[in-house]
């Protein structure tokens, strides 16, 4: 695996495109965060179909297309300096297949690549963003969900790493939790999100089909252990993670007993023979973190720190 393509630092006065993927927006939770973004002195534009709902699934903001052709449309614009998802819930998988990635990918070959933000959900695009374009991303806070609203290390975080990069190039847990599975050092390069939509993108046309040389940044909100087992063992026997570098756990909030996860990480993961770090500090966590993927970067299980080679945004 090699590193992605990095796109600018955000400066004072940039144009950042809201989208909305998957799930439906509270149109409160939007005013809310496009307000944040004002405060960064960022020009925040909402997609035309960010605040509309799906005429039969209460679960989509939007129509496939709609959705698919808000993010291209954004991607797109050259007057755009990045793209913010709104948030995660379902749906990135039902419009990743309508986008036009060669568009897309004539666009970044004419203004060059620019930031792209998300998590939960949003999965399935990271890993089309590294496959169609060889950009990387950022997975993190997105505008409209209490994650980003209301913890200020979760902003503070992604506002040094959108701004200030190289004062965000270590990622340390804080968490009294944090600890190594397996110790030791890897590198390797960043890639990941939520380990559920990892096991669903599996032998789509946007998925990788080798995770060799990568350092694996996992996490995921309300998966019991049985359906994290069945997730870990979909992966292992589909052969994604062989040869992979490193593992990176992140949270794990609603997935059950902490100490029957921590076995089964062990039991699923352990036998991988490489370093594996648990509770980094991202994911759908209190003050979670924003972690670069597609970025060369250094795992430290004993420490609980990932060290990138250089900031996430240039």
């Amino acid at each position: 695996m090699i590193p992605l393509v990095r796109p600018p630092r955000l400066t004072p006065g940039a144009r950042v495109a809201v989208v909305a993927p998957s799930g439906p927006v509270p149109d409160d939770r939007l005013d809310a965060g496009l307000d944040i973004l004002r405060g960064w002195d960022l020009e925040p534009v909402v997609a035309p179909h960010v605040r509309d709902r799906h005429p039969e699934f209460g679960y989509l903001a939007g129509t496939d297309a709609d959705r698919a052709r808000d993010l291209e449309q954004a991607w797109c614009d050259p007057s755009v300096a990045a793209v913010f998802c709104a948030r995660g819930g379902y749906g990135a998988q039902r419009m990743v297949d309508l986008v036009d990635w060669q568009a897309m990918r004539r666009a970044t070959g004419v203004a060059g690549p620019k930031v792209f933000l998300g998590y939960s959900d949003i999965t399935a695009l990271h890993e089309a963003f590294a496959t169609r374009l060889g950009v990387a991303t950022l997975h993190g806070p997105m505008t409209a969900t209490v994650g980003f609203l209301k913890n200020a290390r979760a902003q503070d975080h992604l506002r040094t790493t959108l701004f200030a990069p190289e004062e965000a190039r270590a990622i340390r847990a804080d968490s009294p939790h944090a600890r190594a599975l397996v110790g030791g050092r890897a590198r390797g390069v960043t890639f990941g999100g939520c380990v559920s939509l990892l096991a669903a993108d599996l032998g789509t046309p946007t998925a990788r089909t080798s995770a060799r040389g990568g350092l694996l940044c996992i996490e995921d909100i309300g998966e019991e252990a049985y359906r994290m087992d069945r997730i870990l063992t979909q992966l292992l026997r589909a052969r994604l993670l062989d040869g992979v570098a490193g593992i990176a756990l992140g949270s794990w909030e609603e997935c059950g007993d902490r100490d029957e996860l921590r076995a089964l990480f062990a039991d699923r993961l352990g036998g991988l023979g490489v370093p594996v770090a648990e509770e980094l500090g991202f994911g759908h966590c209190d003050g979670a973190l924003t972690v670069p993927f597609g970025v060369a970067a250094e795992l430290d299980a004993d420490a609980g720190t990932l060290t990138l080679d250089e900031p996430a945004l240039v």
